[in-house]
């Protein structure tokens, strides 16, 4: 019995095929020469590009815009001190040992009417330093002190033989 199912499907499914196909292709001639008939389109031309220019950055020597502006009124002061020089007598605080780009604040600390900053030295350690403290290979001292930021003035030499100046520098909050 299955067999003569099976046998049955295929031959109606031949006749089925047979039975739908024809040899006309007069309507699909018919569309091709329609389509071949029209005139052909004009093709729009490929637009044309700006040559590239070339950009000269010139500002590489000016203040970076996410740096701390510093005053001109505080240049002024620091310029008109003329009696700079610093305190070789007094005792080196412990982060005077190291260059002050090696200093890092990682937080600051309020209790009471007292604030501190936390500044990572080098080698991980953790320091405890207030306005006043001394920190830097350049007598840097510390000024001000904010939750993102350190301002404090080292006394470098102008290149004379007992010329100094004061320069102002930041240490910014790390992770911001």
């Amino acid at each position: 019995m299955k067999g003569v199912i099976h046998t049955f499907t295929i031959i109606l499914t031949a006749l089925l095929v047979v039975g739908c196909s024809s040899r006309d292709f007069s309507d699909l001639d018919q569309f091709m020469n329609e389509k071949r008939a029209r005139p052909g389109g004009i093709i729009a031309p490929i637009p044309t590009f700006k040559a590239y220019e070339a950009f000269a950055y010139s500002a590489t020597r000016l203040r970076s815009p996410f740096d701390r502006p510093i005053e001109v009124r505080e240049i002024t002061q620091l310029q008109a001190i003329s009696a700079i020089k610093p305190d070789e007598t007094r005792a080196k605080e412990f982060l005077e040992q190291y260059t002050f780009d090696s200093l890092s604040m990682v937080g600051t600390i309020d209790r009471g009417n007292n604030s501190w900053a936390l500044v990572r030295d080098p080698q991980g350690g953790i320091h405890r330093v207030q306005v006043g403290n001394y920190l830097g290979r350049n007598h840097g001292k510390i000024v001000e002190l904010a939750e993102t930021y350190l301002a404090v003035v080292e006394i470098v030499t102008d290149g004379t033989s007992d010329g100094w100046v004061e320069r102002p520098r930041t240490i910014e909050l790390s992770g911001l």
